[in-house]
């Protein structure tokens, strides 16, 4: 389980890193674009991408942290046994929810990476590359959610969320 958050806490500080890589690009962007009237065929997709891998990378984490937008108003009034029994209906609905978009998911992955589509733009990319994400961190997003549910289960409070 430790090992698990660890992976966690690496993906999450991935995520912030592409985030970062992305406002680099788009500022290039920008610049080459109304400066030197010289637009990139690279920084739009590419930063694009890392949007992608950055949200779905940081997923397992902000679960972790509680950092997903919540509407707390009612909970927060209930008993922490209540609050926690909430919990554990939303973990298992989260787990569920998951699964079916890891597996739709990867059917979309796996039927671009077979049938060779891509992107269309100028980079021409594989579509497959931008769809890959959402399988395997969806996949993360599961164990993340099984191990609060192990932890609620077990009577440890997770952390309270900062909304």
């Amino acid at each position: 389980m430790k090992l698990y958050e660890q992976l966690t806490l690496k993906s999450a500080w991935l995520a912030a890193l592409l985030y970062g890589a992305s406002g680099v690009m788009l500022t290039y962007e920008v610049g080459a674009r109304y400066l030197f009237i010289a637009p990139t065929s690279w920084a739009s997709e590419l930063s694009q991408l890392c949007l992608i891998y950055g949200t779905l990378l940081a997923m397992p984490w902000a679960l972790q942290f509680r950092r997903h937008i919540q509407i707390n108003a009612i909970i927060h009034k209930l008993s922490d046994l209540n609050q926690r029994r909430i919990g554990i209906v939303m973990m298992i609905i989260l787990i569920v929810f998951s699964l079916y978009v890891t597996i739709y998911g990867f059917e979309i992955f796996y039927e671009s990476f077979e049938k060779g589509r891509t992107t269309g733009s100028l980079l021409d990319m594989p579509s497959w590359v931008a769809e890959l994400p959402v399988p395997l961190c969806f996949l993360m997003l599961i164990f993340q959610a099984l191990i609060e549910l192990k932890k609620m289960i077990s009577g440890i409070t997770p952390p309270k969320g900062e909304h």
